[in-house]
């Protein structure tokens, strides 16, 4: 039986120390600070985080992000494509540790949420390509350089009319609200979710560990069990009001979850991926590439189909001029060593002294015909595995008669 979902006051209660919670976790990836856990109030009434960002109770309905038709700032081109090489596209490690951070504190806060950082680092992807959307980067301190701003929100470009919310705090935009940030929250809904998750006393959507940390409210603020895949297609298209968004999205969360990702450098923009386009195929070749073909002639009609074996000759001596060398025209007789009749190179006379008799005939004959070979390669003939009398054959036959 599923866990039953938090009351009105207890999510309230819940959700308090998110952002002491997640200054922790922070500190411990830096490997600074206290190593005793931080330990949160017991009782308490407030509605809001101890950085005065208040928390919502119920399921936010307006969405966070509106990508006015598009998929996302962070998607350009074939998408199934992009979710073909989701798995291989690396994520800057600052973003990495803020969608980490951001399932550890969100789950420690409301344990029947069941949020997976995958689901986060999918919207981050879709939404800015992890912050490296029109050329930013994430510096040290994971925020967005120079900064990621969405297209103006004024019925142009397919987008909805949203006049300015913030007077231009987080958009720069006094006329109209713009999408801000790595996850690309419009103002309005930032005001209502956003949290100073790494306790630089500042809630900045340009911040990938404030940004992440506010996707996760956002998501978790209804009854939704994001273990499910209902309750996750419902969450999803509440921050964005798209069925191909979620679509998009749950489809790069699953090749996250496979576990094939890399982590990148901060600095890392994104830039060109060599990767193979999973809607191409290639022509037909027949299995023998694009190299030269041999000319196959058919045979003449009424022609015998046995093939005959090639005409065996001795090989001549190559005195170094010929075509059979390495570098010769002969194709398949090249780059062996030539094959003499007689010996062209004096050779001083090398004899091996005689073996011991073991008394045993078998084994003295295996012995003595060991001996010839040796024998007759120090004397300087090359056997010709294609016969069997030529010169070095008989050469053994001399030594072992």
């Amino acid at each position: 039986m599923s866990a039953k979902r938090f009351g009105r006051t207890q999510k309230a209660t819940a959700i308090l120390p998110l952002a002491l919670l997640s200054a922790a976790w922070t500190a411990s990836l830096a490997g600074v600070g206290p190593t005793t856990a931080v330990s949160a109030p017991t009782t308490t009434e407030s509605t809001s985080l101890p950085d005065g960002t208040s928390v919502p109770t119920e399921a936010i309905e307006a969405p966070a992000s509106v990508s006015g038709g598009e998929l996302g700032g962070g998607v350009g081109g074939n998408t199934a494509q992009i979710i073909a090489t989701s798995s291989t596209n690396g994520i800057p490690s600052a973003a990495l540790a803020a969608y980490q951070r951001a399932e550890t504190v969100i789950n420690s806060a409301d344990k029947t949420c069941n949020l997976s950082w995958q689901l986060v680092a999918a919207i981050g992807r879709v939404e800015s390509d992890h912050g490296r959307y029109a050329g930013n980067a994430l510096d040290n301190d994971g925020i967005a350089t120079p900064g990621i701003y969405g297209i103006a929100l004024n019925g142009k470009n397919n987008t909805a009319v949203i006049r300015d919310t913030d007077a231009g705090l987080y958009d720069n935009d006094q006329v109209f609200d713009r999408a801000v940030g790595p996850m690309q929250f419009i103002p309005s809904t930032w005001s209502v979710v956003g949290v100073d998750a790494d306790g630089d006393a500042q809630r900045n959507p340009q911040d990938i560990d404030d940004a992440a940390l506010a996707t996760a409210v956002y998501l978790c603020s209804g009854n939704d069990d994001l273990a499910t895949l209902t309750g996750q297609r419902a969450s999803v298209y509440r921050y964005n009001h798209s069925q191909s968004y979620v679509d998009l999205v749950l489809s790069i969360m699953e090749n996250y979850m496979s576990g094939d990702y890399t982590s990148v450098p901060n600095s890392t923009t994104a830039a060109g991926y060599i990767v193979p386009d999973p809607g191409y195929t290639p022509p037909a070749s027949g299995g023998q590439g694009d190299g030269p073909k041999a000319d196959i002639k058919p045979e003449p009609s009424g022609g015998s189909t046995t093939p005959t074996a090639p005409e065996t000759t001795d090989p001549e001596p190559d005195n170094g001029g010929g075509d059979t060398g390495g570098g010769g025209d002969s194709g398949g007789n090249g780059g062996g060593l030539p094959i003499p009749e007689e010996n062209p190179i004096p050779l001083p006379s090398v004899t091996i002294p005689p073996l011991p008799s073991t008394q045993v005939e078998p084994v003295d004959d295996i012995l003595t015909l060991a001996q010839a070979i040796v024998q007759c390669t120090l004397d300087g003939y090359i056997d010709n595995i294609l016969k069997s009398d030529d010169k070095f054959d008989q050469c053994v036959k001399d030594y072992t008669s």
